[in-house]
């Protein structure tokens, strides 16, 4: 009678496995999502940094967007803009893969006008 009674739990192990695998790979996928996530917000970042170089340098607005996207991921959309002596330069991308999900990398540089840079302001400077 022993041998009925084992026989009667042989298919719970294969459906344990089949759910146990469903949520490593569920699990796996989401990992890589994160990752691609971040992946694409270091690209954002260092998309941002060297427009705000580029337009520091005071280079034409054309290359500075051309400098930009080609460091940012694949689509997205850049901003430039000056606001007195600094320029902003804002990168905004959605995230690989699951694209259809309301969700988006955002980054932004400010850097120093060269032109400004050192300049000191004098007033009532006094003689010998």
């Amino acid at each position: 009678m022993r041998g009925c009674e084992r026989g009667g739990d042989r298919g719970f192990v294969t459906a344990e496995a089949a759910v146990v695998l469903c949520v490593l790979v569920a699990f796996t996928m989401a990992l890589v999502w994160g990752l691609l996530v971040v992946a694409a917000q270091i690209e954002c970042v260092d998309a941002a940094r060297a427009g705000a170089r580029a337009a520091a340098r005071q280079d034409p607005a054309d290359a500075v967007v051309t400098v930009t996207r080609e460091a940012a991921p694949r689509g997205a959309r850049v901003t430039v803009a000056r606001e007195g002596d600094k320029v902003r330069v804002t990168v905004v991308a959605e995230p690989p893969v699951l694209s259809g999900l309301p969700f988006e990398v955002r980054e932004e540089a400010v850097a120093l006008v060269e032109d400004t840079v050192g300049a000191t302001v004098r007033t009532g400077e006094a003689g010998p």
